[in-house]
């Protein structure tokens, strides 16, 4: 099966990433969460909670946006661009990049996101009931849309190149990601801002999901309720943040003396034609879907050495996904661990902040675990990296990602040359929760 990738596509490499979450509000600070299997799933402060079936989430408690926005700008974003443009000035500052007049129609930004500016639109309906119309805020529709948190990064950092958002359930912020790939090895652009985000937080969000009987109900329990694979779990955990990356082409980033974490080296996109929630039994779309990002990164299934599972701790998900990789695997997989177990599903941002995790696994050396794993499932039968971090030297990874209407997108990365590997810790913005 031909995948139009060219014998030698320009390199997308990853300098720089920025990340805002319930268990770390950098790099860093998620990175030591995940090895360490600190849960950010707690009690949520931000809504009322009395009635609603699920009470727990990620919520990124300590986020203050001005520490990098000014208050005035801010109050014209909703939450999930502010969340953005926090990652983005992360990334750039930890790339040590500066957008300039001269490479700004070369800067582009592709970010994906599940559900937008859904505080926005609940807060300005309860206005327009409680007030009247003529109290609704003429801020309402640009803070409301989706594409506004890239338009926001794109006004704050001057870049001028491919502004775009995709928008496909959970899958958002990996095919966001794959996106800015083609972009990089088209020759479109030498840097891409890529990610997700999501701010999804709102009592009808809670009662949607819940009514779908998609989330976990383990409410007295928030840190153990994320619990992918493990025979107990039941539905998954909501969580808000973002994640970026800045991806850039070998010849921008040694022309510029930048050094890289690794490479976004191959992604799929792929449909189930089948259910509008339930993965489709024949299983299909994964399988292929891993089994092209994996050949359009010019890998094999044997350099593969980890899979950061879509692992949502629902029961239908972790099952299917666990039997489509051992299918293509003829049931020799690689190590597969969740990290939604200590994040939560971030759903449009869970792909970006996914591929954050797979780049420090090959970049460090370490496997990040699966938490909560304490019931083996028959169904559920890989290796889970169960519970603790694991040292691993890999060359190469996938993350999956799988949305709501049967979206499938898979990313590759891989290792880079030594004399190109970024050694040093992420660079921390200035001022951050000081």
């Amino acid at each position: 099966m031909s995948t139009g990738r060219s014998a030698n596509p320009p390199r997308a490499l990853v300098t720089g990433m920025g990340v805002v979450s319930s268990c770390g509000l950098d790099v860093e600070a998620f990175w030591d969460s995940l090895v360490r299997g600190r849960s950010g799933i707690s009690k949520l402060e931000c809504i009322d909670t009395t009635d609603l079936r699920s009470t727990i989430g990620g919520e990124v408690k300590e986020f203050r946006p001005g520490d990098f926005v000014e208050s005035h700008e801010a109050k014209r974003m909703d939450r999930f661009a502010q969340f953005a443009v926090a990652a983005a000035r992360m990334a750039l500052h930890d790339a040590d990049l500066t957008i300039t007049s001269n490479g700004a129609f070369r800067t582009g930004i592709v970010l994906g996101t599940g559900i937008g500016g859904i505080q926005t639109i609940v807060e300005q309906i309860r206005t327009m009931n409680d007030r009247g119309p003529r109290r609704v805020s003429p801020y309402t529709i640009p803070m409301m849309i989706g594409n506004m948190a890239a338009g926001q990064i794109s006004m704050l950092t001057g870049a001028r190149g491919p502004c775009t958002t995709v928008v496909t359930a959970c899958a958002s912020g990996a095919d966001a990601v794959g996106d800015a790939m083609r972009l990089i090895q088209w020759g479109e652009a030498d840097v891409v801002l890529a990610g997700g985000t999501e701010a999804p937080f709102t009592r009808v969000s809670i009662a949607g999901f819940g009514a779908a009987h998609t989330l976990s109900t383990r409410n007295d329990e928030p840190a153990r309720a994320s619990r992918p694979f493990d025979a107990q779990r039941d539905g998954f955990v909501m969580s808000e943040g973002a994640a970026v990356l800045i991806l850039e082409s070998e010849e921008h980033a040694l022309r510029r003396g930048a050094r890289a974490y690794g490479a976004v080296a191959g992604r799929s996109q792929t449909a189930d034609a089948a259910h509008i929630t339930a993965p489709a039994p024949d299983g299909l779309g994964r399988l292929e879907g891993m089994r092209m990002a994996i050949a359009d990164a010019g890998l094999t299934l044997a350099d593969v050495g980890y899979i950061n599972a879509h692992g949502t701790s629902t029961p239908a998900n972790d099952k299917d996904e666990s039997q489509v990789i051992k299918r293509l695997w003829e049931g020799n997989p690689p190590p597969v661990s969740s990290t939604k177990s200590v994040t939560g599903h971030m759903l449009g941002a869970a792909g970006a902040i996914e591929a954050v995790a797979c780049i420090l696994a090959i970049n460090r050396g370490t496997l990040p675990p699966t938490i909560n794993y304490e019931y083996p499932d028959p169904e559920c039968d890989l290796d889970y990296v169960p519970n603790v971090a694991r040292a691993a030297m890999i060359r190469a990874a996938i993350s999956n990602s799988f949305g709501f209407g049967g979206q499938n997108s898979v990313l590759a990365f891989t290792d880079i040359p030594e004399e190109m590997r970024r050694t040093a810790p992420a660079r921390r913005w200035p001022g951050l929760g000081a």
